[in-house]
């Protein structure tokens, strides 16, 4: 009895180190998103003494003053629809070529999903990819932000490997019913593919919403600038930035103590938080699909 005793004492003992390290090291990790946050909505002129776990003087000025720069609203709807638009024609291409690669009356169906495959291990380079979108017209067109990510070669496995997995029986029922393969495509496969759609949504949400190398590249037009290329561009000239807006509000932005004065700092740090947001928000509603998701695609049953 006495060891017993002691072995479960040990036992707690492990366990409550292990939790200690565990929220230690999940503290580390969150820190860092916590304090840009904090420094984002602290008062611009008592930040400069230092923020450590609360905002100093709260305020939400430093988004007032960023979102009333020039073309933010419209490169935030930009990127909105990219993302949104991008997400959907990615999730339909991706998911009704893996269904169609799975049958076995596709011709070259084995050619045409390994000739996919290929694009992941091999690059063209930035010069012939150039040349390709001029000769299609998509330079300074917004579907360069959604055509070129319609097919992805890791989301084709992911769907492939889980539709095979779905129960056949199902699909010839359909089909001794009447229904065509396109029938049985939007209401039997893409039903029962939610999990895995899921999980592919949230990798090109992100991917579409925090892209903007494609902007940098092919698209010069200012009406269709990213909200991350235009971050971008105002992290590399964040103290102009202060600076013009400091000067644009020197007479309506005074209280009866003194000034707020938007920082360099200030700038970067709120941009920060306005690029990681909308992801941060929509990443724990398809979280209870991920998992699932991930480990079916993954895995042929």
């Amino acid at each position: 009895m006495e060891f017993i005793h002691k072995s479960k004492l040990s036992d707690r003992g492990f366990s409550g180190i292990n939790y200690a390290l565990l929220v230690l090291f999940t503290i580390a990790c969150m820190y860092p998103f916590y304090y840009v946050f904090i420094y984002s909505i602290s008062d611009p002129a008592k930040v400069v003494a230092g923020v450590t776990w609360a905002p100093r003087g709260f305020t939400f000025y430093n988004y007032v003053s960023i979102f009333k720069l020039e073309g933010i609203i419209g490169a935030f709807m930009n990127s909105a629809i990219r993302t949104v638009g991008g997400t959907l024609f990615t999730l339909f291409c991706c998911s009704i070529f893996a269904y169609t690669v799975t049958k076995e009356q596709t011709y070259f169906r084995k050619f045409l999903y390994r000739f996919v495959i290929l694009t992941m291990f091999f690059n063209p380079g930035l010069i012939p990819v150039y040349l390709t979108m001029k000769s299609y017209g998509l330079i300074n067109s917004f579907w360069i932000y959604i055509l070129p990510f319609a097919v992805s070669a890791y989301f084709v496995i992911l769907l492939k490997t889980f539709i095979e997995q779905l129960p056949l029986s199902l699909e010839e029922a359909a089909l001794i019913d009447g229904a065509g393969y396109f029938t049985v495509f939007m209401k039997i496969i893409l039903p029962l593919s939610q999990p895995i759609l899921a999980t592919i949504a949230v990798f090109s949400a992100v991917n579409q919403w925090n892209s903007w190398f494609d902007n940098y590249l092919y698209v010069s037009n200012p009406k269709l600038q990213t909200l991350q290329y235009l971050l971008y561009q105002y992290l590399t000239e964040s103290q102009r930035i202060a600076d013009s807006i400091r000067n644009m509000n020197t007479q309506q932005m005074m209280d009866a103590a003194n000034q707020m004065v938007l920082t360099p700092e200030g700038v970067r740090m709120t941009i920060t938080m306005i690029a990681i947001i909308p992801i941060l928000v929509v990443y724990p509603m398809m979280q209870k699909y991920f998992v699932k998701g991930i480990m079916m695609g993954a895995v042929k049953g």
